[in-house]
């Protein structure tokens, strides 16, 4: 099982994973697989911080893995 914190938040490489950077997947999907699933509401939203920063809340993404 993967380790995720109960609360924050998580960039993209932290849930489909980096293979260049040796972090795993925790839901093994391809990026515009991902982008896709987040624009359909199949995967959840996204939240802006910052212009060049989006991350997603633990909590949607462990939910998400539950419903799996």
């Amino acid at each position: 099982m993967h380790q995720l914190p109960e609360s924050g938040f998580l960039r993209l490489p932290q849930i489909i994973g980096d293979a260049k950077r040796g972090i795993p997947a925790v839901i093994p999907v391809s990026k515009s697989a991902w982008w896709g699933g987040c624009k359909t509401g199949r995967y959840p939203k996204p939240v802006k911080l910052g212009p060049r920063t989006t991350v997603w809340k633990v909590e949607d993404i462990l939910d998400l893995i539950a419903k799996a």
